[in-house]
Protein backbone atom coordinates (compact mmCIF):
# COMPACT_ATOMS: atom_id res chain seq x y z
CA UNK A 1 0.00 0.00 0.00
CA UNK A 2 2.74 2.59 0.72
CA UNK A 3 4.46 2.14 -3.06
CA UNK A 4 0.76 2.95 -4.19
CA UNK A 5 0.80 6.01 -1.82
CA UNK A 6 4.68 6.87 -3.26
CA UNK A 7 3.26 6.20 -6.67
CA UNK A 8 0.25 8.60 -6.09
CA UNK A 9 2.51 11.02 -4.28
CA UNK A 10 5.22 11.30 -7.49
CA UNK A 11 2.42 11.40 -9.83
CA UNK A 12 0.66 14.78 -8.56
CA UNK A 13 4.20 16.23 -7.54
CA UNK A 14 4.84 15.88 -11.07
CA UNK A 15 1.13 16.98 -11.85
CA UNK A 16 1.35 20.04 -10.43
CA UNK A 17 5.56 20.73 -11.62
CA UNK A 18 3.92 20.22 -15.39
CA UNK A 19 0.55 23.06 -15.12
CA UNK A 20 3.21 25.20 -13.17
CA UNK A 21 5.83 25.05 -16.62
CA UNK A 22 2.47 25.15 -18.81
CA UNK A 23 1.84 28.16 -21.00
CA UNK A 24 0.23 30.83 -19.24
CA UNK A 25 -1.41 32.84 -21.89
CA UNK A 26 -4.33 29.19 -22.29
CA UNK A 27 -4.84 28.48 -18.96
CA UNK A 28 -8.29 30.10 -18.55
CA UNK A 29 -9.05 29.51 -22.22
CA UNK A 30 -12.11 26.48 -22.49
CA UNK A 31 -11.10 23.40 -21.95
CA UNK A 32 -7.70 24.32 -20.64
CA UNK A 33 -7.79 24.17 -17.10
CA UNK A 34 -7.35 20.70 -16.70
CA UNK A 35 -6.96 17.50 -18.37
CA UNK A 36 -10.46 16.31 -16.89
CA UNK A 37 -12.42 17.23 -19.60
CA UNK A 38 -10.21 15.80 -22.61
CA UNK A 39 -10.11 12.95 -21.31
CA UNK A 40 -13.71 12.52 -20.27
CA UNK A 41 -14.71 13.47 -23.19
CA UNK A 42 -12.62 10.89 -25.17
CA UNK A 43 -13.67 8.25 -22.51
CA UNK A 44 -17.07 9.26 -23.79
CA UNK A 45 -16.17 8.62 -27.62
CA UNK A 46 -15.04 5.22 -27.19
CA UNK A 47 -18.23 4.34 -24.96
CA UNK A 48 -20.15 5.32 -27.85
CA UNK A 49 -17.90 3.68 -30.41
CA UNK A 50 -18.59 0.25 -28.14
CA UNK A 51 -22.04 0.45 -27.33
CA UNK A 52 -22.90 2.10 -30.79
CA UNK A 53 -22.97 -0.70 -33.07
CA UNK A 54 -24.66 -2.35 -30.21
CA UNK A 55 -27.68 0.02 -30.03
CA UNK A 56 -27.60 0.48 -33.89
CA UNK A 57 -28.23 -3.69 -34.18
CA UNK A 58 -31.60 -4.07 -34.72
CA UNK A 59 -32.39 -0.23 -36.70
CA UNK A 60 -32.11 1.15 -39.70
CA UNK A 61 -29.33 3.28 -40.86
CA UNK A 62 -30.05 7.09 -39.95
CA UNK A 63 -30.59 8.87 -43.42
CA UNK A 64 -28.68 12.65 -42.21
CA UNK A 65 -28.06 13.63 -45.58
CA UNK A 66 -28.56 17.50 -44.38
CA UNK A 67 -26.74 16.98 -41.21
CA UNK A 68 -23.52 15.72 -42.94
CA UNK A 69 -23.38 18.70 -45.53
CA UNK A 70 -24.20 21.17 -42.50
CA UNK A 71 -21.39 19.48 -40.52
CA UNK A 72 -19.23 19.07 -43.68
CA UNK A 73 -20.06 22.76 -44.69
CA UNK A 74 -19.02 23.93 -40.88
CA UNK A 75 -15.87 21.99 -40.77
CA UNK A 76 -14.49 23.40 -44.10
CA UNK A 77 -14.89 27.10 -42.71
CA UNK A 78 -13.29 25.94 -39.47
CA UNK A 79 -10.50 24.46 -41.09
CA UNK A 80 -10.04 26.83 -43.42
CA UNK A 81 -10.05 29.96 -40.59
CA UNK A 82 -7.10 28.05 -38.58
CA UNK A 83 -5.36 27.71 -42.14
CA UNK A 84 -5.21 30.83 -42.96
CA UNK A 85 -4.24 32.46 -39.63
CA UNK A 86 -1.96 30.32 -38.89
CA UNK A 87 -0.47 30.94 -42.65
CA UNK A 88 -0.91 34.71 -42.31
CA UNK A 89 0.32 34.76 -38.84
CA UNK A 90 3.17 32.55 -39.18
CA UNK A 91 4.27 34.36 -42.56
CA UNK A 92 3.65 38.12 -40.15
CA UNK A 93 5.92 37.29 -37.84
CA UNK A 94 8.75 35.70 -40.28
CA UNK A 95 8.29 31.88 -38.46
CA UNK A 96 10.71 29.48 -40.07
CA UNK A 97 9.30 25.82 -41.72
CA UNK A 98 12.28 23.85 -40.28
CA UNK A 99 12.56 24.53 -36.42
CA UNK A 100 10.54 27.77 -34.87
CA UNK A 101 10.95 27.80 -31.22
CA UNK A 102 7.67 29.31 -29.13
CA UNK A 103 7.84 32.42 -28.20
CA UNK A 104 5.08 32.99 -25.34
CA UNK A 105 4.83 36.56 -25.55
CA UNK A 106 1.20 38.38 -25.78
CA UNK A 107 2.60 39.30 -29.10
CA UNK A 108 -1.09 39.51 -31.19
CA UNK A 109 -0.06 37.54 -33.53
CA UNK A 110 1.66 35.00 -31.02
CA UNK A 111 -1.71 35.30 -29.69
CA UNK A 112 -3.90 34.57 -32.99
CA UNK A 113 -1.43 31.65 -33.70
CA UNK A 114 -2.01 30.60 -29.82
CA UNK A 115 -5.98 30.80 -30.64
CA UNK A 116 -5.52 28.89 -33.57
CA UNK A 117 -3.90 25.51 -32.68
CA UNK A 118 -6.44 26.02 -30.09
CA UNK A 119 -9.52 25.81 -32.49
CA UNK A 120 -7.26 23.34 -34.21
CA UNK A 121 -7.61 21.03 -30.95
CA UNK A 122 -11.35 22.28 -30.52
CA UNK A 123 -11.50 20.67 -34.07
CA UNK A 124 -10.30 17.33 -32.85
CA UNK A 125 -13.09 16.93 -30.17
CA UNK A 126 -15.54 17.90 -33.29
CA UNK A 127 -14.42 15.52 -35.90
CA UNK A 128 -15.32 12.41 -33.26
CA UNK A 129 -18.62 13.19 -34.86
CA UNK A 130 -17.03 11.25 -37.75
CA UNK A 131 -16.92 8.30 -36.56
CA UNK A 132 -20.85 8.40 -34.44
CA UNK A 133 -22.10 9.40 -37.66
CA UNK A 134 -20.20 6.40 -39.58
CA UNK A 135 -22.34 4.33 -36.91
CA UNK A 136 -25.57 6.42 -36.68
CA UNK A 137 -25.46 5.51 -40.89
CA UNK A 138 -24.36 1.24 -40.40
CA UNK A 139 -20.85 2.39 -41.67
CA UNK A 140 -19.18 -0.01 -39.65
CA UNK A 141 -16.67 -1.01 -42.41
CA UNK A 142 -15.18 2.65 -42.00
CA UNK A 143 -15.15 2.66 -38.28
CA UNK A 144 -11.48 0.81 -38.18
CA UNK A 145 -9.22 0.14 -35.16
CA UNK A 146 -6.60 2.76 -36.85
CA UNK A 147 -9.62 5.52 -37.50
CA UNK A 148 -10.79 4.91 -33.61
CA UNK A 149 -7.04 5.54 -32.92
CA UNK A 150 -6.88 8.45 -34.78
CA UNK A 151 -9.60 10.27 -33.09
CA UNK A 152 -9.21 8.77 -29.93
CA UNK A 153 -5.26 9.85 -29.65
CA UNK A 154 -5.54 13.47 -31.36
CA UNK A 155 -7.82 15.06 -29.17
CA UNK A 156 -5.74 14.40 -25.96
CA UNK A 157 -2.40 15.17 -27.76
CA UNK A 158 -3.70 18.47 -29.14
CA UNK A 159 -4.40 19.25 -25.39
CA UNK A 160 -0.82 18.87 -24.58
CA UNK A 161 0.23 20.81 -27.66
CA UNK A 162 -1.78 24.05 -26.88
CA UNK A 163 -1.24 23.67 -22.70
CA UNK A 164 2.37 24.08 -23.35
CA UNK A 165 3.52 24.95 -26.68
CA UNK A 166 0.55 26.88 -28.10
CA UNK A 167 3.07 28.33 -31.14
CA UNK A 168 6.36 28.08 -32.64
CA UNK A 169 6.63 24.67 -34.75
CA UNK A 170 3.38 23.28 -33.81
CA UNK A 171 1.61 25.66 -36.37
CA UNK A 172 3.05 23.68 -38.98
CA UNK A 173 1.54 20.54 -38.28
CA UNK A 174 -1.72 21.85 -37.54
CA UNK A 175 -1.65 24.26 -40.60
CA UNK A 176 -0.90 21.51 -43.19
CA UNK A 177 -3.38 19.14 -41.53
CA UNK A 178 -6.31 21.74 -41.49
CA UNK A 179 -5.55 22.57 -45.05
CA UNK A 180 -6.02 18.62 -46.24
CA UNK A 181 -9.29 18.27 -43.81
CA UNK A 182 -10.61 21.37 -45.37
CA UNK A 183 -10.15 19.86 -48.98
CA UNK A 184 -11.25 16.38 -47.37
CA UNK A 185 -14.48 17.71 -46.22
Amino acid sequence: MELVQDKVRQFQKFYDWAHSVSDERVKDWFLMQGYAPTLMITGLYLLAVYIGPKLMKDREPFQLKWALVIYNFAMVILNFHITTELLYNSTMLGYSYRCQLVDYSYDPHEMRIAKALWWFYFSKCVEMLDTIFFIMRKKNNQVSFLHVYHHATMFPIWYMGVKWVAGGQSFFGAMVNSFIHMLNH
